[in-house]
């Protein structure tokens, strides 16, 4: 992970009107490109609702010089990158990330279709089925509603009150008017003066504005128009309303004529709102039992309007104590004087964000174009809002300012934290895991140090794993979600991803990200996870999810043997058998976590047996789904334990990425969550398919997959020698470690431990692709269409025929 970057990126405004933002990190393994369009889903015409975001759809269905085979989303798809746009109220973005040296070839991409888009009527009229099955999923899914219901009490002609997805009824494209309207938006948006360009990579700023500059050249040039501004959030003399539901309740307080840094303000009157701390709003309104949880967020900010919303996960006869306990609150923090402890830590805080974050993730930062921080403009911003909030003098005084985050301070440097005992910084060389474990006293000890990832990076990783004599139960899963919530945030401010996965009799911990960190934050993780009992609490309920993020989310758990459930923490500690993996750490690191390694429950093992691999067979699993849409997932597992036999997998799922969503996607217009990839959980890897659909049946959407299937064979032998290398080298690269990001890497390599690969795997894995023939792909393929390793299925409907068995 690259060093800290100047807080500021270099700004300017081309010639040509367009608005840049460079971003030069060092030691970066990606590139990325973020751009925005100063026009939005309130910008277009009341007659067409839903025509920006039919736009946004439209302009990646390929142009004249890149169809949509050789255009930016399959582009980037066939380079391993992240792909998508999104359309707002007032703003359309398009952003992905490809390794450096393909960044050009995307900006090229992206200008050409926002510059030259086809807006062919046969694309239109099937991409209109697309925003149609997405209005469907939207108009049944519950958490999209309760959004939705959350501006009912604006003003009628506020456009946050309207319809903007768009559907078949609101997006005519027989008609000439709208086809007018249609064109006339793009001529009067996508052009440089409404626009704003942000990259972010290793390449040197000179680079950078080079490229920016090929780009604004493809594009129309055009001053920036003024987009209207809005009528007034709310009618009459309030400022302020409340939503009520089921589950959740919300205070929404309407903030007009905003002076400058608002949205710095805010932000940073969010992040202290939702602090867990001790003696914080959240924390009394919990001891209260008047709320399980609180997310402050600002759904809508545009010309010096926004809307701040306080969501409670609480019943609604709790709404006026909620409100004025939240409003003491406000009152109490708006006493503080300037913040200055609460701004030094934010301070810090956002610069370990940038030290940890991916170059997508800076980008779209970097095209939002805010100050870093909370600058005195942005303190005067914040004593108006709470002015304008209805904070008084006079407030309880048991409240406390959030205790500072652990993880941010600087660790105090480890006298005498010299390498270990056989190592040294020569040994970069590969080397089995087991070899690459410390030869200290801990020689046998079952977390390894493996040298697999250069130790002189920022970033490292940890993964625990746990086996245990029983699953456990979903309260118990709750109670230990619960448990770690506070050293999950606290861990995430200080650049370090901390999660918990309870399948089965699997348990992992999984650190990634900033490696000083990384000791302390493990010891509390620990520390809190051996706390809970049975007297802990349970946490929020856990929020609905389309049925395809559903099933994604069971998926781990089903791709093990099932166990008895057990709600006996203590017992399944002490039974508990753990191992572990580090990954990238420096001697001084590796030497901190001493004291977190000896408070580790269990007993220690170095030999756990990876975890059993499901059946083979046609196995199927079922799981409700209150939504009325079909979804399903299809795993066929790698047909063979060798590297050669993953390389095939692996370059067939690379290979048929594109045509799959295509197909299910674009031909047919099955729905809008199409996907198909190379996956691996416990040590498994397969290829998975997964299709969500509004009107076709489970049944029917496995038969167009096996339609698919069945017909790779004669994909395979399109491709000609030329693309055939090309692609193949294009994977290679992909899994080389210098190219990886440290947590894709620490994932991978955590994955071939547990499948009892050696630690060179990512070279081994990279040379048995460079060596594969259109004869091995061939052979692979009829190995996948006969389902020699299995077929397994996960949906939210019954297995379609008696040749699907019940999984276990």
């Amino acid at each position: 992970m690259p060093a800290p970057t100047h807080p500021r990126p270099h700004t300017e405004t081309l010639a040509n009107g367009l608005r840049v933002t460079l971003r030069h990190v060092p030691g970066l393994k990606r590139s990325a490109a973020a751009l925005r369009v100063a026009a939005g889903s309130h910008d277009v015409p009341l007659a067409w609702p839903g025509l920006a975001h039919f736009l946004e759809h439209l302009l990646f269905l390929g142009t004249e010089r890149f169809p949509a085979r050789e255009g930016l989303m399959a582009y980037v798809q066939s380079h391993g990158g992240q792909v998508n746009a999104s359309t707002r109220e007032r703003s359309t973005d398009f952003f992905f990330e490809l390794p450096p040296l393909a960044l050009s070839a995307g900006l090229q991409r992206l200008s050409d279709m926002l510059a030259h888009p086809r807006m062919n009527a046969d694309d239109q009229r099937r991409e209109r089925e697309v925003l149609q099955a997405e209005f469907v999923a939207w108009s049944q899914d519950v958490a999209a509603q309760q959004h939705q219901a959350l501006f009912d009490g604006l003003a009628p002609a506020h456009p946050l009150r309207g319809f903007h997805a768009g559907n078949r009824d609101s997006l005519p494209v027989e008609q000439a008017a709208f086809q007018q309207a249609l064109r006339a938006f793009h001529q009067q948006f996508y052009r440089t003066g409404q626009m704003t360009l942000s990259l972010v990579g290793p390449q040197s700023v000179a680079e950078l504005r080079e490229l920016a500059e090929q780009f604004a050249a493809v594009l129309p040039a055009g001053d920036n128009l003024a987009q209207s501004a809005p009528p007034r959030l709310l009618d009459g003399s309030s400022s302020s309303y409340q939503q009520v539901g089921e589950q959740a309740c919300s205070l929404l307080f309407a903030l007009e004529a905003l002076p400058e840094s608002s949205a710095e303000a805010l932000a940073f009157l969010c992040h202290w709102l939702n602090s867990s701390k001790p003696a914080g709003l959240l924390a009394l309104l919990q001891q209260q039992g008047l709320a399980a949880g609180l997310h402050a967020t600002v759904p809508y900010q545009f010309g010096g309007q926004a809307l701040l919303q306080v969501q409670f996960s609480a019943q609604a006869e709790s709404i006026n104590s909620l409100r004025e306990q939240t409003l003491d609150w406000l009152s109490f923090f708006a006493a503080q004087r300037d913040w200055p402890a609460l701004r030094a830590e934010y301070a810090a805080l956002l610069q370990r964000q940038q030290q940890a974050s991916s170059p997508l993730q800076q980008a779209r930062r970097d095209v939002e174009q805010r100050e870093p921080g909370l600058g005195e403009s942005a303190v005067a911003a914040l004593q108006y809002i709470l002015g304008k909030l209805g904070v008084v003098d006079n407030f309880s005084s048991h409240w406390q300012l959030p205790a500072a985050n652990p993880f941010l301070r600087a660790a105090e440097p480890l006298a005498n934290a010299g390498l270990i005992r056989g190592q040294t910084s020569a040994h970069r060389g590969l080397r089995t895991f087991a070899q690459d474990r410390s030869r200290s006293r801990r020689e046998r000890s079952p977390m390894q140090f493996s040298q697999a990832l250069p130790d002189n990076t920022d970033a490292g990783a940890v993964f625990l794993r746990w086996q245990t004599t029983a699953g456990a139960t979903t309260d118990l899963q709750a109670r230990l979600q619960r448990s770690l919530r506070e050293v999950t945030e606290d861990a995430r401010q200080a650049g370090v991803e901390v999660s918990l996965d309870t399948s089965a009799n699997q348990w992992l911990l999984k650190l990634t990200g900033l490696q000083e960190p990384l000791p302390v934050v493990l010891e509390h993780a620990l520390k809190s996870l051996t706390q809970v009992d049975a007297d802990s609490p349970r946490g929020e309920p856990p929020a609905a999810l389309l049925p395809i993020r559903q099933l994604l989310k069971a998926w781990p758990e089903r791709s093990l043997p099932a166990l008895a459930p057990c709600d006996d923490i203590t017992q399944l500690w002490t039974t508990s058998r753990w191992d572990g993996l580090a990954l990238g750490l420096n001697a001084q690191t590796q030497a901190a976590m001493g004291l977190a390694l000896s408070r580790i429950p269990g007993t220690p093992d170095n030999q756990l047996p990876a975890p059993a691999a499901v059946n083979r067979g046609y196995l199927w699993s079922q799981i409700g789904s209150a939504c009325g849409e079909h979804a399903l997932l299809l795993f066929c597992p790698t047909a063979g334990p060798d590297l050669s036999a993953e390389a095939a997998w692996r370059f067939l799922a690379h290979l048929c990425h594109t045509p799959f969503y295509q197909r299910l996607r674009g031909d047919l217009q099955l729905g809008y969550a199409v996907f198909s990839a190379f996956r691996q959980v416990h040590g498994q890897s397969g290829w998975m398919f997964g299709v969500q659909s509004p009107t076709v049946s489970v049944e029917t959407l496995l038969g167009h997959i096996r339609q698919f299937i069945e017909a790779i064979p004669a994909l395979i032998e399109t491709f000609d020698e030329r693309s055939f290398d090309e692609q193949r080298q294009i994977l290679a690269m992909h899994l080389d470690a210098s190219v990886l990001s440290s947590k894709d890497a620490a994932e991978l390599l955590w994955q071939a431990r547990l499948a009892g690969h050696s630690s060179d795997y990512l070279a081994q894995l990279s040379s048995a692709i460079r060596q594969l023939e259109p004869s091995a792909l061939l052979v692979a393929a009829q190995r996948l269409i006969r389902a020699e390793a299995g077929w397994h299925c996960l949906a939210n409907a019954p297995a379609p025929d008696a040749s699907w068995q019940a999984a276990k």
